[in-house]
């Protein structure tokens, strides 16, 4: 299902979000992390650099990390991961237009929701590992404990305002296999 993206959750509960302006940031970012136990990052295309910066971790560290990229918006941002090889994308929404795209890239990917009738749209589409996002503006722990109850057979990744204080909560849930966040590499 989605290309198998339950193997990177479940291997990977804690995805660093992250996003690299400039080459230099890239070995710190990947001995911080490493040193953390942390072997997986989503690197997000907010940035002018950020295909290189993929490029560039995928190159040098592949054998060790996986390395996935956040803010899929588009068919060519599927196109450019397929390229580049990534393990896994993400989206910040559900955009149904890009379904066949996701499907056939072969490369795991995970959808963004936040509401029901996203979550719903997503299980029409055969989706049901579905990134939760904004987590601090939906609702946070609170909401994915009542989706569990409505949702059963969804698994979210939620990212959104998740710290070092509360990433546990979120966690222990049921309906919660892996989290994202950028307090990661702070």
């Amino acid at each position: 299902m989605q290309n198998n993206i339950e193997k990177i959750l479940e291997s990977h509960p804690l995805i660093p979000v992250v996003t690299i302006h400039k080459e230099e940031e890239i070995k710190q970012l990947y001995e911080h992390l490493s040193s953390q136990g942390i072997s997986c990052v989503e690197i997000t295309l907010r940035t002018d650099f950020a295909w290189e910066a993929i490029a560039l971790f995928k190159s040098e560290y592949k054998d060790s990390f996986k390395v996935g990229v956040g803010t899929i918006t588009s068919v060519e941002h599927i196109k450019r991961c397929v390229e580049l090889e990534v393990d896994f994308m993400v989206s910040p929404g559900l955009c149904p237009a890009l379904k066949e795209n996701f499907e056939k890239s072969g490369i795991p990917f995970l959808p963004g929701v936040s509401t029901p009738s996203e979550i719903m749209s997503a299980m029409e589409l055969g989706w049901r590992y579905l990134k939760f996002f904004p987590a601090h503006l939906f609702g946070g722990a609170k909401a994915l404990k009542t989706y569990s109850n409505v949702f059963k057979e969804v698994i979210f990744c939620p990212t959104g305002g998740i710290n070092a204080e509360n990433y546990q909560t979120f966690l222990d849930l049921p309906n919660v296999m892996s989290l994202g966040g950028s307090w990661l590499v702070k």
